[in-house]
């Protein structure tokens, strides 16, 4: 086709404005991906990627299907597994294998697929995927068990259906080639043992290199990309269809070998993910023929209610039996599926292999599997916030604090909010800063806030709040914007800047509208140094008699109000846009700065004295409980 790198520079920038939609309206990119493709496909004719590609087409969804299961893969580690419940175990073993029967079964029946490719989309449309389950969860303010079953089942399920489903596909595809059962359970286990050893044997042999550091470490990721591809390619070529079951194995391996810096690599792949997923899926949807459109009758749209309220209201049941969740818990544990990624990746792959080899019924693969994601998670997007408040299962309004920074001032500021009930979680990509805020008994997410990573693993359950105490002024400003979208405006602060008047204007251009935290004068160096010459946080209590201005008196105005506690347990905190005018009743907690060196040993014993007198002891003025709703 005439114009080929404009089509795909198109591609690209549709892509970005489909990720840009997802964001804003908190749906899976998935989504508008596929819908943006079927309208340049076979809506409008506009966009022919058998044209565009030609015969690079297929080796593209191949190595983009390899590279989406190894960064899936690279996230199954063992003591995740360990870590969440009974539930999560089940979910992600026999609760597999009963919706990937259930839904064989009835793709065999309604849709009149033969068994081989029933079983093929069956082992496929057993993933949910992070992906689509997050942007829901973060919408929806479930209880927090509940979004942890959930967020949890997303994130482990990916690589375990896409092992299952892979290694379906490998024997119905040597079955097809093959035809004697005997000869074919044969071939079946050889690719198996290829894929198992090749894929363990790569991923402790690069292991090994990544941890003894025998590669600069600028190389670590574009050199597990380049072995994970040519471990891909290898495979296939010794053995035909055992690519996939290499990567997966070896990505898996990887994740759970000590000493392996994973999490650097995770990033890279993330970055690289989104942009194949999305250009990769507007090819792919608008690849569908308007004839197979047409074959998504009444028997495909029973097929999806099969799948949505018979396979995992049934799938839950099962998983549920002998816990504590109350029935309601499980009510919403058994609406929430929606498809995602993986399945949409891997059918496509599917249906253009075994279409090449002449298998009946493989071009049904993908139209019923787009069918299957563009329908839960529009149902599941449009219903389930209704759903979750008549369960009522739903958690009060958000009102902890996320804390960019794990440094001591964060350490100091997130133990007396924990101290007084409010939930906390730190985030750092110090290792050493981290490490000291989990033996401080702090909640802490490693790694980069921003990241996608943490749009997976960081735990955002009960917080509605973000404060800003990095050393680092970019991660602070660009944390402010990222989070402001999800807390909503108020919700979200910026520190004062200490740097020059053109740093402070390009804030006030990009962050202008956001409130400085605690005052003016509250820069990240300024609260370090008090904090590191002795600062404390202190606790005061309000009365008719003794309100702000006379506690500001009793320590010579050194003293910091960083956030004001209502009678009825409200906390507010202390910005630049509103005056702060604490009432009676009211408790004010601040940040004390240390005796000036010339003050006298008498007048600090009489000060102290003071503030006895007038101040609720910590134990009269500390732990107000949990908010109300």
């Amino acid at each position: 086709m005439e114009h080929a790198a404009l089509y795909l520079a198109l591609i690209g920038l549709l892509s970005l404005m489909c990720q840009w939609a997802a964001w804003r309206v908190h749906l899976p990119a998935i989504l508008p991906l596929l819908i943006v493709g079927l309208i340049a496909g076979p809506v409008t004719g506009w966009l022919d990627p058998d044209a565009i590609l030609g015969e690079l087409l297929f080796p593209l969804v191949s190595l983009s299907v390899a590279v989406i299961l190894f960064e899936g893969s690279l996230t199954l580690n063992y003591e995740d597994l360990r870590g969440h419940g009974r539930t999560v175990i089940r979910l992600i073993t026999w609760g597999v294998v009963i919706t990937g029967l259930i839904g064989t079964v009835a793709a065999w029946w309604l849709l009149d697929m033969p068994l081989e490719i029933a079983a093929v989309l069956g082992g496929l449309l057993v993933v949910t995927g992070p992906t689509v389950v997050i942007p829901l969860l973060q919408t929806l303010r479930a209880k927090a068990n509940l979004s942890q079953i959930l967020r949890w089942e997303g994130i482990l399920v990916d690589p375990v259906g896409a092992l299952l489903a892979v290694l379906i596909y490998e024997f119905v595809a040597l079955g097809q080639e093959n035809g004697a059962a005997s000869h074919t359970v044969l071939l079946f286990g050889q690719t198996v043992g290829l894929g198992f050893g090749l894929g363990a044997l790569g991923g402790w042999l690069w292991g090994l290199i990544l941890r003894h550091h025998w590669l600069p470490q600028r190389l670590h990721n574009f050199g597990t990309l380049m072995i994970m591809l040519t471990l891909f390619a290898g495979s296939n070529a010794l053995f035909e269809e055992s690519g996939l079951l290499t990567v997966t194995v070896m990505g898996i391996w990887m994740a759970n070998m000590r000493g392996i810096p994973v999490r650097p690599i995770i990033e890279f792949k993330e970055t690289l993910t989104v942009l194949l997923v999305s250009g990769l899926f507007i090819l792919l949807a608008a690849r569908i023929t308007t004839e197979q459109l047409m074959t998504l009758n009444w028997p495909a749209w029973v097929f999806l209610g099969v799948l949505m309220f018979v396979a995992r209201p049934i799938t839950v049941w099962v998983c549920t039996i002998g816990t504590e969740l109350h029935w309601r818990e499980k009510a919403l544990l058994a609406w929430l599926s929606p498809r995602g990624i993986v399945a949409a990746a891997v059918a496509s792959l599917f249906a253009i292999k075994l279409e090449q080899a002449g298998v009946e019924g493989a071009e049904m693969l993908v139209p019923i599997t787009f069918l299957v994601i563009i329908g839960t998670v529009v149902i599941q997007s449009l219903f389930s916030k209704p759903i979750v408040k008549a369960l009522k299962v739903n958690e009060p309004e958000p009102t902890g604090f996320l804390i960019i920074g794990a440094n001591p001032v964060a350490r100091a500021i997130a133990s007396e909010l924990m101290t007084m009930g409010w939930t906390v979680r730190l985030t750092d990509t110090s290792w050493d800063a981290v490490q000291e805020a989990r033996m401080a008994g702090l909640p802490v997410y490693y790694g980069n806030p921003l990241s996608e990573h943490a749009t997976q693993h960081l735990e955002l359950t009960g917080i509605g709040r973000l404060l800003p105490l990095s050393p680092y002024r970019e991660l602070n400003n660009l944390a402010a914007l990222h989070f402001e979208h999800m807390l909503g405006h108020g919700n979200v602060f910026r520190l004062a800047e200490e740097s020059s008047k053109h740093a402070k204007r390009q804030q006030d251009r990009a962050l202008g509208h956001l409130p400085r935290l605690f005052n003016d004068e509250a820069t990240f160096a300024k609260l370090a140094s008090l904090v590191a010459g002795g600062a404390e946080i202190r606790v005061a209590k309000m009365t008719d008699s003794f309100g702000l201005e006379e506690y500001r008196r009793i320590h010579d105005g050194r003293l910091m109000p960083l956030f004001c506690v209502a009678a009825n347990g409200r906390l507010r905190v202390v910005h630049t846009d509103a005056t702060l005018a604490p009432r009676a009743g009211e408790r004010v907690i601040s940040l004390i700065y240390p005796d000036s060196p010339e003050m006298q040993p008498g007048e600090r014993e009489e000060r102290a004295r003071e503030e006895q007198r007038v101040t609720p002891g910590r134990s009269d003025s500390s732990n107000p409980g949990r908010l109300p709703s």
